[in-house]
């Protein structure tokens, strides 16, 4: 869906979060899915993958074992009635209004299920006797906020509340609660598609942290250190 245009000339173009999914063998994407308003608030949680030395093992503390665990947590919300108004307005790639917002709920929930096919494969496996069987291989899902934060992600929780329905229980109003787990090339083979975006996120991070690093520490009060 697209935002209306502002009426300021000259305004920048407002930028919306979203969740890419990508084939996990050939690296297309399968789907782009757009939040409709970009969430107010976002939450992530970074902690370190540090050593755990026994008492004694002096500076084992202080030896970082791989990129910190990242979980991400955000809230978006959903509306059909604007859908209505996009599709109305004659702008493309608005869902079917008839279905409400079962079409972009489905999208998200696609995110953590295997196809009815893929079910059925894996069944009728089972009963050739095929027991040893891998799992079915999710999607690499990739979080977009904005250019310089592209980031791989697994969704680790999937949270929905449907708010308000139509005269045929059609949700037409949403809210959706995302947990995402950062995938790292602790993760991943350092050859995966996802460990090469998330050296670019890193790499990136560290170029954006060099912009204010500083060896100055008399604002702290302090003539030097040590």
């Amino acid at each position: 869906m697209n935002m209306p245009a502002s009426a300021f000339p000259g305004s920048p173009k407002l930028l919306r979060g979203g969740l890419v999914q990508l084939d996990p063998v050939t690296s297309t994407i399968v789907d782009v899915i757009v939040f409709q308003y970009n969430p107010d608030t976002m939450t992530r949680t970074l902690q370190p993958r540090a050593m755990t030395g026994e008492p004694g093992d002096r500076l084992e503390v202080l030896r970082l074992t791989g990129p910190p665990h990242e979980t991400i947590k955000l809230e978006a919300e959903l509306d059909a009635a604007d859908q209505v108004l996009e599709k109305s307005s004659g702008q493309s790639g608005a869902p079917v209004a008839g279905n409400g917002l079962l079409p972009a709920l489905a999208s998200l929930e696609a995110l953590i299920t295997p196809s009815a096919d893929q079910l059925l494969t894996t069944d009728a496996l089972f009963d050739q006797g095929m027991l040893e069987i891998a799992p079915v291989q999710a999607s690499l899902i990739v979080l977009v906020w904005g250019v310089q934060r592209v980031v791989p992600v697994m969704v680790g929780s999937l949270s929905i509340t449907e708010e308000v329905f139509d005269p045929q229980l059609r949700p037409i109003r949403a809210k959706v609660s995302l947990e995402l787990k950062v995938l790292t090339t602790s993760d991943l083979p350092i050859t995966h598609l996802g460990s090469t975006l998330y050296l670019g996120y890193r790499r990136t991070a560290e170029s954006l942290a060099a912009l204010v690093a500083g060896t100055d520490v008399r604002p702290l009060g302090l003539e030097h250190l040590p």
